[in-house]
């Protein structure tokens, strides 16, 4: 007779235990609903706003389960997929009723997990776009007008320098990358010289002279410094565009970088592509203003709201002069710090060259005074006119203008200098407002593509098909040729489904069509396992082993085996996801968790329940 340790069979038990409860929450499907959110952080959903849209549903027909209001958010659960777009179209023109649109109406999946699950953390895997349907988008950002304007910046800089420095009869040009000075003596080529390592620093700098014994001096952009100009402002996009999509209310969207100068935007659950369109192309911008003194006349001086409802109740708003200072162009990076003196938190401002050249020359003067940051949203408002006797849909872009902070200056302000008075909450969302409340480059969307639901759903209702159909194959194999040791495979062969969807949705993994190949592939690999480990007991008993030896003998032999085939397999499967995207990552991901788990019931799980089966008893054959 053999045994096996108690201790494993508690640890079998217990990663099945919890693999259930985290796989649990996958048998309950969610409902289709449309959430409805404010277009920023300006407007929040009310009861009355909610009311509203549940009575315009109503009233055509449209069948309401449920709704939700949390911290603004409106949750509104229908009941089928097919009045999603029906309530969508009906809820709009409800609420955004002219103006100014308000409210984001957007297309949504609803949680059904009983709470209790909910309670430990148990929610469903998410759905990827191939499954749960939705756009997808390929933006391609003009990463050479960045650049053409950083070029034409940096010539500004020089041309200022070398006026400041009274260099008399120095002629710049730009040719592409490359800034060339002329220089009329060996002294002002020196001068030349200084002034580049001083303004320009990135700059490689180079002299000479030419055939007809003229001098100058030269100035390349290398491309390293390039390429971290476009990175700086596809990053900067990335960051935009990850705020703007969260404002759709999609669960697991996909912002990503693709290639030297394209982004891939993936929605799931999202129809709609206008209004996705319309959120991912919102431009916004920043200004830098002084605010208006008492005397300053009605011509020179605009009144604004503040952004946050507390100052505004307070204040009542604020005038600030037409006059801009500088605009959100110029700001580099925006981050959060705290006050060593105080510890209160503060925004640390970086500018350009020019922002701070403007910067300082403005506040030198205005010390005490208060300086104001606007932020300036372009919201989409839609209205219907006739037009060929059919209605038309028009948007346009209408400019939001709102005071974020308004600040006393302390001293003049450079390229770097910081605003204090904010809480926490405030100091980080203005420090994300001034890197990221615009877009860094222009972009234009290269390609486009819908999946819808329907689609969705059949390519997952194909899928648990082809997933079935493999463990009904495998099940009557093992049984056929390996009988009791067959099911104690196929036993070990469940666990190890359950506890792959429990661990895919404890790490919040994406499921997509190929993540259900990668399933169906960890299948076979985990039978596998077990047929390596059955043939070597087949062996052992022909050499004559006594059976209960020839089980301790055929798992103990086989593990070496079994760990190094699934150790090659996890390598590659790690490397797909280090440098693969979108559909390779989630084969991937699914494989690697499939490779782990199979591993766990192959070695630990069949090998308890084979214990179960035979170890406590005397063998004179085994059965398989």
């Amino acid at each position: 007779m053999s045994r096996y340790p108690l201790w494993k069979y508690l640890i079998v038990v217990f990663a099945v235990c919890l693999g259930l409860v985290y796989a649990m929450p996958n048998l309950y499907a969610p409902d289709p609903a449309i959430q409805i959110s404010g277009y920023s952080a300006d407007y929040d959903v009310t009861e009355r706003s909610l009311a509203k849209a549940v009575k315009a549903l109503e009233k055509q027909g449209v069948q309401v389960g449920s709704t939700e209001l949390n911290e603004g958010v409106a949750l509104i659960r229908l009941g089928s997929y097919e009045d999603q777009l029906k309530a969508q179209s009906t809820i709009g023109p409800a609420l955004n009723d002219g103006g100014i649109d308000e409210y984001i109406i957007a297309l949504n999946q609803a949680p059904t997990t009983p709470d209790w699950l909910r309670s430990l953390g148990a929610t469903p895997m998410n759905l990827g776009l191939d499954l749960a349907g939705g756009v997808h988008f390929v933006l391609e950002v003009d990463t050479p007008s960045v650049v053409e304007k950083r070029m034409d910046i940096m010539k500004d800089v020089l041309a200022r320098a070398v006026r400041k420095e009274r260099l008399l009869g120095v002629k710049i040009t730009r040719d592409g990358y490359q800034f060339t000075l002329t220089a009329n003596s060996k002294e002002r080529q020196d001068a030349l010289i200084a002034l580049l390592r001083e303004e320009t620093p990135e700059l490689t700098r180079s002299r000479g002279s030419n055939d007809d014994g003229g001098l100058w001096v030269r100035g390349v952009f290398p491309e390293a410094a390039i390429v971290e100009i476009e990175n700086v402002a596809i990053d900067q996009n990335l960051v935009t565009l990850r705020n703007r999509v969260n404002e759709l209310g999609v669960s697991e969207p996909l912002v990503q970088r693709q290639g030297r100068n394209r982004i891939i935007v993936e929605l799931p659950g999202v129809q709609d592509t206008s209004k996705a369109k319309k959120i991912i192309g919102k431009t916004a911008n920043l200004e830098f203003r002084l605010e208006a003194e008492a005397n300053t006349p009605r011509s020179q001086r605009e009144q604004y709201d503040f952004r946050n409802e507390e100052e505004q109740s307070r204040f009542g708003g604020a005038y600030l002069e037409r006059e801009v200072v500088i605009t959100g162009e110029r700001v580099v990076n925006a981050r959060v710090g705290y006050d060593p003196d105080n510890g209160r938190p503060q925004v640390n401002i970086s500018l350009d060259g020019e922002g701070g050249s403007r910067m300082h020359a403005k506040t030198y003067k205005n010390v005490g005074r208060r300086l104001g940051v606007l932020f300036i949203e372009y919201r989409p408002s839609t209205r219907q006119v006739e037009k060929d006797g059919e209605m038309v849909e028009i948007i346009k872009q209408i400019p939001v203008k709102k005071i974020i902070s308004l600040a006393t200056i302390q001293s003049a302000l450079g390229k770097e200098f910081r605003t204090t008075g904010l809480s926490d909450r405030e100091a980080a969302e203005l420090a994300l407002l001034l890197r990221a409340g615009a877009l860094a480059a222009p972009m234009v969307i290269v390609e486009e593509r819908t999946i819808g639901p329907s689609l969705g759903q059949e390519n997952i209702d194909l899928g648990v098909k082809s997933v079935k159909l493999g463990m009904l194959l495998v099940v009557i194999f093992m049984i056929i040729f390996y009988r009791v040791f067959g099911i104690a495979a196929n036993i070990a062969l469940t666990l190890n489904i359950i506890l792959l969807t429990g661990l895919m949705s404890v790490f919040g993994a994406t499921l997509t069509l190929p993540g259900i190949a990668g399933i169906v592939l960890t299948v076979g690999m985990a039978v596998d396992a077990n047929v390596l480990i059955f043939s070597r007991i087949r062996e052992e008993l022909k050499n004559g082993t006594p059976p209960q030896s020839a089980i301790v003998s055929g798992f103990d032999r086989a593990f070496t085996t079994i760990f190094d085939a699934n150790i090659t397999t996890l390598i590659v499967a790690l490397i797909l996801f280090g440098i693969g995207s979108g559909p390779v990552k989630g084969f991937a991901v699914t494989l690697s968790i499939g490779i782990l788990t199979s591993m766990f019931t192959a070695i630990m799980g069949t090998r308890a329940v084979v214990h179960l089966f035979h170890g406590n008893r005397k063998l004179e054959k085994l059965w398989i």
